[in-house]
């Protein structure tokens, strides 16, 4: 017998850019430290951190060199981020309601 897990998503979708801010204040790490660090615009970095922009594989791999922190974690958090964005759009929803209509 296989055990299969719950494919549960979060009421509202989790940018990395959350997760990634409450790990540099934990470590007491500015927001204009870390864009110096990694040359980053601290503009850049904060909309970043502040969920506007997404979080590319460069940047990830910029964080990973500051941090330690797993570039990949964010990528996928970004990957999901996005799929879970675009699954709430209104097109998403007149494109199903229009192919339910034609089966």
């Amino acid at each position: 017998m296989r055990a299969t897990t719950n494919k549960l998503t979060p009421f509202y979708p989790i940018h990395p850019g959350e997760i990634l801010k409450d790990k540099i204040e934990y470590r007491g790490i500015s927001q204009r430290k870390l864009a110096a660090q990694t040359g980053i615009s601290y503009t850049l970095l904060n909309e970043m951190l502040n969920s506007k922009r997404p979080v590319t594989t460069e940047y990830a791999l910029l964080f990973e060199a500051a941090l330690d922190m797993d570039a990949d974690t964010f990528v996928r958090m970004q990957a999901r981020y996005n799929m879970q964005k675009a699954r709430k759009a209104k097109r998403l929803a007149q494109v199903r309601k229009i192919a339910a209509a034609v089966l």
